[in-house]
């Protein structure tokens, strides 16, 4: 029983950071090389990790995705620890909505023009901050979400991810004061109750067998005696 435990914890753990790393932002720092729109359509699996159609359009199973083409600086850990490494990286260009995730994004056509206006020309390197969540995976055809694009001086620029930083100290904030106030509560409430139910539990049982040994007595009574 304590292995399934442990492994219910770690399925649960394993799939909450999942959740985290692909809902919350990151930052990347990199040159747009350039933007194209294709025709895409989906399929049972990946079209659970885009997000929808354009704000006032009709949504449907195929449609044209907007995409940003640039090479990045890569990064760890939701972009709090910057390798020198760089690398290609393709974006998906789509509005979030009112739904899920929480990004209120209605402005995926402003954010393609900012992108084509801040892509390097032959010889004249133009950084930016993209900022993005979501995964790229080429074998099911998966794309981050570009949810923000602001040009930069150059590849050194330090970003720090507040938005990241300030959610999980809310986060273990939250823990430790859900985690009191459950003590409390259970203290206050649960243990008197509990000790009660034991201690009428253990008067019952003594009951019992008192009941029992005087029904033993009076049955030996009645059992036949042995003749001298």
């Amino acid at each position: 029983m304590r292995y399934v435990r442990i492994t219910l914890r770690t399925v649960v753990i394993v799939v909450v950071l999942g959740l985290l790393h692909y809902v919350l932002p990151q930052h990347d720092v990199a040159r747009v090389t350039s933007t194209e729109v294709i025709r895409m359509d989906f399929s049972s699996f990946n079209r659970w990790f885009f997000a929808r159609s354009d704000s006032g359009t009709t949504e449907l199973t195929t449609r044209d995705i907007r995409l940003i083409n640039t090479e990045r600086k890569r990064t760890l850990l939701l972009g709090f620890i910057r390798r020198e490494a760089e690398g290609v990286m393709v974006y998906r260009n789509e509005d979030t909505g009112w739904i899920w995730p929480p990004y209120f994004k209605f402005d995926s056509s402003d954010l393609q023009a900012t992108a084509s206006a801040n892509m390097s020309a032959p010889g004249v390197e133009q950084w930016a901050i993209i900022t993005h969540y979501g995964w790229r995976n080429r074998f099911f055809t998966i794309y981050p979400n570009a949810v923000g694009i602001r040009p930069v001086e150059g590849p050194d620029v330090r970003i720090i991810p507040w938005f990241n930083i300030f959610f999980f100290a809310f986060v273990i904030f939250g823990y430790f004061f859900l985690r009191a106030m459950w003590r409390q509560f259970r203290e206050r409430k649960i243990d008197p109750v509990l000790d009660s139910a034991g201690e009428a539990y253990g008067r019952v049982g003594d009951h019992a067998s008192q009941t029992r040994g005087r029904i033993g007595r009076w049955l030996d009574s009645w059992r036949a005696k042995p003749r001298k």
